[in-house]
């Protein structure tokens, strides 16, 4: 089966009585333009996002008829979940992270970044609020800068979040 754009999100789809399929992808796949995969009950699935890239969501429906409805499932992951109680902290946390080009997701008032253990010691050590958790990376930090930038042209996330923590800058 060939899926080359999204239909909706099931919360906005009729679910009607179909059957609902899902198909089950890491955080890291949500933006993956060609993929082949299998639904949980074995439908060979194919997409092919070409005009534009997916940023597969939860609940996106991919594709549907009078019977079935296949959904995205994104699955859970071993995760960091940091806490923060001030601004500096989260600035300081997420240039550390950005530094390590993870990304970051915000769910419930708390950072969650993909696990990974040179980092997660460190955030530990610096006595930041961090466990290890089993979660479903769901909502990504979107920003309206570029993805990178070290030229020191003050337009870099963290930049920003600086200016937020202390106006002076």
């Amino acid at each position: 089966m060939l899926i080359q754009e999204k239909i909706g999100n099931i919360a906005a789809v009729p679910v009607n009585g179909r059957t609902i399929d899902r198909l089950q992808v890491e955080w890291y796949e949500t933006g993956k333009r060609i993929m082949r995969k299998h639904t949980r009950e074995g439908r060979e699935v194919t997409l092919r996002f070409l005009k534009e890239s997916p940023s597969l969501a939860e609940g996106d429906v991919l594709y549907t008829d009078e019977r079935l409805m296949i959904v995205v499932d994104i699955l859970p992951c071993e995760t960091m979940v940091i806490r923060m109680d001030s601004l500096e902290a989260v600035a300081s946390a997420c240039y550390e992270i950005g530094n390590r080009h993870l990304p970051l997701y915000i769910d419930d008032g708390v950072l969650l970044a993909p696990f990974e253990e040179p980092l997660y010691r460190w955030l530990t050590a610096g006595g930041y609020p961090v466990s290890r958790e089993e979660r479903k990376l769901l909502y990504p930090l979107q920003s309206t800068v570029a993805g990178h930038a070290h030229s020191g042209s003050g337009d870099s996330l963290f930049s920003k979040i600086l200016q937020l923590t202390n106006p002076r800058t």
